[in-house]
């Protein structure tokens, strides 16, 4: 009897086992990834643009329950003021939150689904540039997955240059885009150099669709998931500017047909200035789940 008893508590411990597997985030290997440039997310009213909308309690709470929708693993977010304001959209029980350490309002972060384990690595500063431009530097971290590591660096470049001409004599806010460009490209020969599988995302401020931008041309060969679709954000259907690129051997992971936009079910003009005026994008990774 003691025998089968055991047996048994045996069998339901291999069963409970099994799900709990099934159930965490660093034991599986598929991964949602995003980004989302949340347009001026701040708890702060003091010294902010004209035209900047202060958000009340009610649009923090309308922006949390898009991101528990979006529920994805690894979001990128740009233009949010620090970690405690990111915590009123992405709630500390689900996700941890790291943001660069520069000194302006409008600030790159990311937020990983807990379970996941990750290290931070140093940001990117050199694509803050010139500090009185307040332009922002990179958060750059790496996921330890059940198959090995995953590099990503998420970043918020240069705006202005959305969809100019680069031609022989591009304006100042197309050079500093383009100095930016080096920089990321710098980078990813550093990851290629060290064979690690890697992403780079967010929001490059570029819609780099058209033939022979010198811009797609700088990221080159990296797989771009955004490559061929307008956004339909807002229904303006404009070229994506938020980008996810993968590289590495990385690229090998995205699932086809993975790549979403979430929209917004608001349709007054004005909730693009209380929500945001960029929507969610992402895409499905199924990562090795052994080296």
């Amino acid at each position: 009897m003691a025998s089968a008893m055991s047996r048994r508590r045996h069998i339901f411990a291999l069963v409970l086992t099994l799900s709990l597997w099934g159930r965490s985030p660093t034991l599986a290997a598929d991964l949602k990834i995003a980004t989302w440039n949340l347009n001026w997310l701040t708890s702060r009213q003091a010294d902010l643009p004209a035209d900047v909308v202060i958000r009340v309690q009610e649009d923090f709470d309308r922006l949390r329950a898009y991101a528990l929708e979006l529920n994805a693993d690894v979001i990128a977010i740009q233009e949010v003021d620090n970690a405690e304001t990111a915590r009123r959209v992405f709630p500390p029980d689900t996700w941890s939150i790291h943001m660069t350490r520069d000194r302006v309002r409008q600030r790159v972060g990311i937020a990983i689904r807990r379970g996941l384990r990750y290290d931070i690595n140093p940001d990117l500063v050199a694509l803050a540039l010139d500090p009185v431009a307040r332009l922002r530097s990179g958060v750059d971290v790496t996921l330890h997955l059940p198959g090995g590591p995953l590099r990503i660096l998420a970043v918020h470049l240069k705006q202005g240059c959305q969809y100019l001409p680069y031609g022989k004599k591009p304006n100042l806010t197309c050079l500093t885009l383009m100095a930016q460009f080096d920089i990321v490209a710098q980078w990813i020969a550093a990851r290629r150099d060290e064979k690690i599988p890697f992403l780079f995302l967010g929001d490059l401020n570029r819609g780099m669709d058209k033939k022979r931008d010198p811009f797609a041309a700088k990221l080159m060969p990296l797989t771009r998931v955004t490559t061929g679709y307008s956004s339909p954000c807002w229904n303006e259907h404009d070229a994506f500017i938020d980008h996810i690129m993968a590289g590495g051997g990385a690229e090998a992971w995205i699932k086809p047909g993975t790549l979403k936009v979430l929209t917004y079910r608001e349709t007054d003009p004005a909730w693009k200035r209380r929500l945001s005026d960029h929507c969610p994008v992402s895409v499905r990774l199924t990562a090795p789940d052994s080296p």
